[in-house]
């Protein structure tokens, strides 16, 4: 064995020395980093009572420890809490946030046509599907989030610190996953993925299914055929020998986990029909359902409390849209009705048994989400139910309660802290904390940029509907949640209440309505797009020539 100099050996240990001191120093900096303390702090558990006085420690990303009796590390930043409250983060449990802006819709001017005809085609280089786009379940949400956006920041102002993100559309819309909204990479947000698989009842433009009738039995063949194909995968795997090899199909093997109950199906459905159509859709296929939107969820409180199919209750109330000016006429009774009604959906769940979460419902200003929810506390919900709704209740509908929602050793440090109580109207968000880490709070950023904002629909509108016998006329009024639509229409064919609607940025809307034509109701969908304060379009009936309408704005004398 070769001998070693001594003056090497002395070398070697310096060398050793230093690197040992250097990873000591490193490792102090990553604790200090990643170790905090909030103190003096009143702290809303949800799982307990609440602490009047207590601290918070905060490592490596999860909450260490929590109480009165908690002691602060000596390697710990310190936040002082007094006169603040700390809340587990909260979770927004139906959005679009962190992915992509959606295509832009047909320009205005290009006549109804341009947004009727838009038939959805196979992308070229898309996804290796036999659906075309709206009905191609394989698509998760995980593959296109991304990690910025002034929306994000604009969620996080107001204490939003998790989100479920959804496919933007569709019929079948694809799968979700729940975020954090921070991190570097789409991949550090993900929580969960995917989460839900989501189903929207609008039928598809220029194709099949166009009608309300092809989007059920769209669902319901889709779902009979992913049965048939999960049981000739089954037989073949078991002896493949002699058997010939069934076709692989990304679409339907999407949705056998959907069919055998082991993946939950979120339906956007908010009026009384639409949610016990998709409750009798989940009976019939025994899927494991949960209702999102929900407006008028409290209509069929029994029948959802009996299925145990929880909510996703919309926070975007309908409200006054035009000024409430001296000369203006006054609103209809029924108007007036529904939002009121809408504010005390929330506490009529809670005391039929039915779980829900809130979610924001494409609020187009943030800030209003507190608001609505203080407005649902005022009609019968109890804040400590309204914490939940946000918090341990989205947790536990989302299948994530052992990691977020409550304020416990270790779980995900996710953490909203308040000065003042975060309902009341004053109180103002302090800091976030995000995976363990404290979040630069800025001003919400608007959610469209300058010169791209969303065009409104909302209103009271003056329709002239011609179906080849002469001008109807009727008044249609419409309530705007983003890019989907509610409302109502009444006039010589008949009133109800609009359903399957939706919009486009640009001034785009489709909707069905029943219709008294010739002695019978009959669903009519309309279809049009805004020019100026004028919307023309397309009016068809099953089994009649398509006609056409006009509408125009209605404003205050």
């Amino acid at each position: 064995m070769p001998k070693v100099h001594p003056r090497r050996i002395v070398a070697l240990c310096t060398l050793s020395l230093i690197g040992l001191c250097v990873f000591r120093v490193a490792n102090a900096q990553r604790s200090a980093i990643d170790t905090y303390a909030i103190t003096n702090a009143r702290i809303v558990t949800v799982s307990g009572p609440v602490v009047e006085r207590g601290t918070i420690v905060i490592r490596n990303g999860l909450i260490a420890a929590a109480g009165a009796n908690v002691s602060t590390p000596p390697d710990a930043r310190i936040i002082d809490g007094a006169g603040l409250t700390v809340y587990p983060g909260l979770i927004d449990a139906y959005t679009n946030l962190a992915l992509p802006d959606a295509a832009p819709g047909p320009q205005p001017g290009g006549g109804p046509a341009a947004f009727l005809v838009t038939a959805p085609a196979r992308p070229s280089g898309g996804p290796n599907s036999t659906q075309p786009v709206g009905l191609q379940p394989e698509v998760m949400v995980e593959d296109v989030i991304r990690s910025s956006g002034a929306e994000l920041e604009s969620s996080r102002s107001i204490g939003i610190t998790t989100a479920l993100t959804v496919p933007r559309s569709g019929i079948w819309m694809g799968q979700s996953a729940l975020i954090n909204l921070s991190g570097e990479t789409p991949q550090q947000m993900i929580i969960r993925s995917p989460v839900a698989m989501h189903v929207g009842f609008t039928p598809l433009r220029g194709t099949y299914p166009g009608s309300l009738m092809g989007v059920f039995a769209t669902l319901r063949q889709m779902m009979l055929d992913a049965q048939r194909y999960r049981d000739s995968m089954q037989v073949y795997e078991r002896n493949p020998r002699g058997i010939r090899r069934p076709d692989t199909d990304r679409s339907l093997a999407a949705l056998v986990p959907v069919v055998d109950g082991r993946m939950p199906v979120v339906m956007l459905a908010n009026s009384e029909r639409e949610i016990s159509r998709a409750l009798d859709l989940a009976a019939e296929f025994k899927l494991k359902l949960i209702v999102a939107g929900g407006r008028e969820a409290d209509r069929v409180a029994d029948r959802l409390a009996k299925q145990n199919v929880p909510v996703l209750l919309s926070l975007n109330l309908p409200r006054r849209t035009t000024a409430a000016l001296p000369e203006a006429d006054p609103e209809p009774l029924r108007v007036l009705r529904e939002r009121v009604a809408a504010q005390q959906t929330a506490g009529k769940l809670v005391r039929a048994g039915v779980r829900f979460a809130f979610q924001s419902g494409s609020l187009s200003n943030m800030s209003d989400l507190m608001l609505n929810a203080s407005r649902a506390i005022e009609n019968g919900l109890t804040p400590a139910d309204a914490v939940r709704a946000f918090t341990v209740w989205p947790a536990e509908i989302l299948g994530v309660s052992n990691q977020l929602g409550t304020i416990e050793a270790g779980k995900i440090a996710n953490l909203t802290v308040t000065r003042g109580d975060i309902f009341d109207r004053n109180s103002r968000v302090a800091h976030v904390f995000i995976d363990g880490r404290p979040i630069d709070l800025r001003s919400a950023a608007p959610e469209r940029p300058a010169g791209a904002a969303r065009t409104s629909l909302a209103g009271s509108w003056t329709l002239a509907i011609n179906l080849g016998q002469g001008e109807r006329g009727a008044t249609l009024t419409l309530q705007q949640e983003g890019d989907r639509l509610t409302g109502s229409i009444a006039g010589v064919l008949g009133s109800g209440e609009i359903s399957n609607a939706s919009a486009t940025p640009s001034g785009g809307l489709r909707f069905t309505v029943p219709l008294n034509i010739e002695g019978q109701t009959k669903e009519a969908t309309f279809a049009g797009i805004l020019s100026g304060d004028e919307i023309r379009g397309e009016v068809t009936v099953v089994g009649m020539t398509s006609g056409s309408f006009t509408a125009t704005r209605a404003r205050p004398n």
